[in-house]
């Protein structure tokens, strides 16, 4: 079953535990001086969205970007998750998570979104999931999702609890600290059992 997004796209902040541990020395410094009680959520508008196989433009300004591996939840309705698929979140390297910068995260195209839609239902548990991540071909990161601080069925409990996901929205898990570097010309390929891979490359911005 394929997939396109249809709804809205939102990323989550600080959900592997240990992108949570790097950060906590910052936690209870200014602005907010306390760790977060609820998840920290960004959007991934349309424009940034790219299909498995796109080319993803990089502006000339830009001579890095991170790969952001994760998994997405995807919506059937209010409530009710559809299932899950595969998203590259990049991002323009930044030093700060407290406020998600638009400007480094939602640049056209640097969202990669996975083209198979693993079905929900009683065997599929999210905590299983393994992802893989190899640019031009190398393994770069390793990715398993029993390490969240707020596995999928409670992020989706508690987003719930401050606004509603519907139908064709899509809630990523997050992205863990480690983050791979690319820059134009390198392929990313993003791979998990069930989910297929997804695959971008990057190349210059059109000037």
């Amino acid at each position: 079953m394929s997939f396109v997004p249809t709804g809205t796209v939102y990323g989550t902040l600080l959900n592997f535990r240990g992108e949570w541990k790097a950060w906590a020395p910052k936690m209870n410094e200014a602005p907010y001086k306390a760790p977060p009680k609820a998840p920290v959520l960004y959007i991934k508008p349309a424009n940034t969205w790219s299909a498995d196989g796109a080319d993803i433009p990089v502006p000339a300004r830009v001579p890095e970007v991170e790969v952001g591996a994760t998994i997405a939840i995807v919506m059937k309705a209010a409530g009710e998750v559809a299932g899950y698929v595969l998203m590259n979140d990049l991002s323009i390297p930044h030093a700060s998570f407290f406020r998600p910068p638009v400007k480094f995260k939602c640049l056209d195209g640097f969202l990669g979104v996975g083209n198979a839609l693993l079905p929900a239902g009683p065997s599929i548990d999210p905590s299983q999931f393994q992802l893989e991540v190899r640019v031009n071909g190398d393994l770069k990161q390793r990715l398993d999702f029993a390490e969240l601080v707020r596995p999928a069925a409670q992020l989706l409990a508690d987003v719930s609890e401050f606004m509603t996901l519907g139908a064709g929205d899509a809630l990523m898990l997050g992205c863990d600290i480690g983050r791979p570097l690319a820059r134009v010309g390198d392929r990313i390929d993003i791979s998990a059992k069930g989910l297929g891979t997804l695959s971008n490359m990057l190349v210059g911005e059109a000037s």
